[in-house]
């Protein structure tokens, strides 16, 4: 029997475990060793509010926009078409952008630092360990179509 061809782009970590885990970390070492943003109280509300919503509206809208197209949320199952409607007319990672948002708008609401000391290297393994192997993945499956895609939209803003 011939080997079967994997149906999925192959992620290295779910993102929103990545994203979870990830602040999940910072605002443990915050309890353990305070270190906060010098930030005020105003400040702290009103960007934290902005980022949250901006975020929400963003992961809703694309969530609605993949639901509509019929093809799943989910990295490790198949992509069913290539979605371009919604914020995928202006970048191909939505949900990843709403999953960065929701990350620091959290920091932002805990008025902590420890989280910005792990948005690089949490970014460097979304974007290397899921967003550039469901690249591979989309062009492997969409060909062409796919390929047009991306020469028209950005990856990321």
């Amino acid at each position: 029997m011939a080997a079967s061809k994997r149906d999925n782009p192959g992620v290295l970590v779910f993102p929103p475990g990545l994203v979870a885990g990830t602040l999940g970390a910072g605002l443990l070492l915050h309890a353990l060793r305070p270190w906060s943003l010098p930030i005020t109280e105003t400040t702290r509300i009103l960007l934290s509010v902005a980022l949250l919503t901006v975020a929400a509206a963003l992961g809703l809208w694309g969530q609605s926009a993949m639901r509509g197209a019929g093809t799943n949320i989910d990295p490790s199952k198949p992509a069913t078409t290539i979605v371009t409607s919604g914020p995928f007319r202006f970048t191909r990672n939505p949900l990843y952008l709403f999953l960065l948002g929701l990350y620091l708008g959290i920091t932002v609401a805990a008025a902590t630092f420890w989280p910005l000391l792990f948005l690089v290297p949490m970014f460097l393994v979304l974007h290397f360990g899921v967003v550039r192997r469901e690249e591979r993945y989309l062009e492997a499956e969409f060909g062409e179509p796919y390929r047009a895609y991306t020469a028209r939209v950005r990856r990321w803003l």
